[in-house]
């Protein structure tokens, strides 16, 4: 494991990504429960079902976000070497604020609630811009200049987006003004989901997937560009569709744009078969399926744009794959690889601390100790029980939906569930051997 490019010496509190880390299984889980509960409605095949709509932001929002939050808080000082001013009252405000706000956002989608929506976009608004501004802040001066920096820089710009279109879509939930749903619907995800989330993970992938999986760096001619063309393809596309370019500039413009995401897949694959330790890794397996699901991510929202099928189905079952497929595993894999090391590490820290005092050092387990494997392989075959659940939901004919679409949603709150008892395990491991202080 080389740590020589991280700045440990400047890494925040561990309780600061750990509230986010802990609270964002609860929000997976909440969302499971509301599609098992809608499982048999017809309207289920649809994006736009209130209760699709609702466990959509309870997974986007709830938990990838949430981690995210986390996860930047960490990356900041540790890769980038600018820690975020005041880390404890940052976190604690911005998780107060989201969580409120998600929660706000779901009753509010779910019964078409005006006040609900209002209230979640104020709570939701304070919280991000409260993150911008501090992300922002230590971006500004950061003194690292890396490819996985430059990611940073471009996802926080593309929240930044996102939250700005996400807000428009909410007042006009509320009423407040017109309601542009389908055009501002497909904007927000865009930025969302390939700028905010899509941008974070291949960055933050240039330093875990060498740093824990032993393998070779990414090649430089793939990491500098690639960041930024995702980026400016995301900008030309939006253009395209506020300007009213022609369908076929914004059918090549995706394209382009699905080319350069399937290009990350495939180094990343690349990368991974030619690592060091040939010991199997459930993150590894995580990864790959990630990598599968991204792709077929683009290839479902592609021939869905080429004309190649029709109806909401194919459009729901991209989406599944892109959250559920590429988004999902890739975040448990990296919980369950960063969570250890942060454990290990502050724990580090109190050793030489008491080194320094001229106390005893106290026995401390190691990384894998604090989360054993044995717990991440079960997460691990629980997902890989229900992934290919959810991806068929959506597709199935209507008589089996009933039935498919409830156990697909309890198969992926059992996800959820031992995603929460591991990251408590971690943080149990920590508190009681930090006790010992």
């Amino acid at each position: 494991m080389n740590l020589a490019t991280l700045s440990l010496d400047q890494a925040p509190p561990l309780s600061v990504p750990m509230r986010f880390f802990v609270t964002a299984p609860l929000f997976g889980l909440a969302a499971s429960l509301l599609l098992a509960l809608h499982g048999g409605d017809p309207a289920m095949s649809s994006r736009y079902a209130p209760a699709v709509l609702s466990a959509t932001h309870l997974t986007l929002l709830g938990f990838v976000v949430m981690v995210m939050f986390g996860a930047m808080q960490q990356m900041l000082p540790v890769v980038a070497g600018a820690p975020v001013a005041r880390p404890r009252a940052v976190s604690a405000v911005v998780h107060a604020l989201w969580t409120a706000g998600v929660a706000a956002l779901a009753w509010g989608l779910l019964v078409f609630s005006g006040p609900a929506m209002a209230a979640a976009g104020a709570l939701l608004l304070g919280a991000a811009l409260t993150f911008l501004a501090a992300a922002a802040g230590s971006l500004r001066r950061a003194p690292a200049r890396t490819e996985t920096v430059t990611a940073m820089r471009l996802a926080v710009l593309s929240f930044a987006v996102a939250v700005g279109l996400g807000a428009a879509l909410a007042g006009g939930y509320a009423g407040l003004w017109p309601l542009w749903r389908v055009a501002l619907t497909d904007l927000h995800l865009a930025w969302a989901l390939v700028g905010w989330v899509g941008l974070l993970i291949v960055g933050v992938s240039y330093q875990v997937v060498p740093m824990f999986q032993m393998t070779p760096p990414y090649p430089p001619a793939l990491r500098r560009p690639l960041a930024p063309a995702i980026f400016a393809l995301l900008g030309a596309r939006t253009a395209a569709s506020v300007w009213g370019a022609p369908p076929w500039i914004g059918l090549a413009l995706e394209v382009a744009l699905g080319a350069a995401l399937l290009t990350f897949a495939g180094a990343t694959l690349w990368v991974q078969a030619r690592r060091r330790r040939k010991i199997g890794d459930p993150a590894l397996t995580f990864f790959r399926v990630a990598m599968a699901g991204l792709a077929a991510a683009v290839v479902l929202h592609l021939g869905g744009r080429a004309g190649l099928w029709t109806g909401d189905a194919p459009s729901l079952a991209a989406g599944v794959c892109w959250v559920l497929g590429f988004v999902l595993p890739v975040v448990l894999a990296m919980l369950h690889k960063i969570v250890p090391f942060l454990v290990w590490f502050h724990l580090q820290g109190i050793n030489t601390a008491r080194m320094q005092a001229g106390r005893p050092l106290l026995r401390l387990p190691n990384m894998k100790d604090a989360i054993p494997e044995r717990r991440t392989r079960a997460l691990l075959a629980a997902y890989l029980v229900a992934l290919p659940l959810v991806v068929a939901a959506p597709l199935a004919p209507a008589g089996a939906r009933p039935v498919l679409q409830p156990a697909a949603a309890l198969a992926l709150g059992a996800v959820f569930a031992l995603c929460l008892l591991n990251l408590l395990t971690g943080w149990r491991s920590y508190r009681a051997h930090a006790g010992q202080a």
